[in-house]
């Protein structure tokens, strides 16, 4: 398997940040607000109506309908936009740091075997 330097692999990660949020920030605000495929066939079959309305353990979503709070009246589709930027931003940053823990336990595990190893056991 080929290594990637630092340098470069960082590049990578961060021109793919960049199309995300471009992409979330421009495209978002063309999202459909057609019921999705399930709430479609339970409308046509019709038992949309018998749904039970359950309180879910969170009720205040940050973000709620992709609307990002407080333009929603005034722009709706810029806070839509900020919505699709804000939430690619979010599991970026969620991403990258369970990257960061998986990393550092993967170093501390090879540790150990990579020092005996230089030492002459083999």
């Amino acid at each position: 398997m080929k290594k990637f330097n630092k340098k470069s692999l960082t590049v990578f990660i961060l021109a793919g940040l960049a199309l995300s949020l471009a992409l979330a920030f421009a495209i978002s605000p063309f999202a459909s607000s057609s019921p999705d495929g399930l709430e479609k066939v339970a409308e046509d079959k019709g038992f949309l109506e018998k749904a039970e309305e359950t309180t879910p353990a969170w009720q205040h979503a940050p973000i709620s309908d992709y609307e990002f709070p407080g333009l929603a009246e005034s722009h709706p589709a810029w806070a839509t936009a900020v919505a699709g930027l804000s939430g690619t931003t979010a599991i970026f940053l969620l991403a990258w740091g369970l990257a960061l823990v998986l990393k550092k336990k993967e170093t501390a595990q090879d540790q150990p075997a990579s020092t005996s190893s230089k030492t002459g056991g083999g």
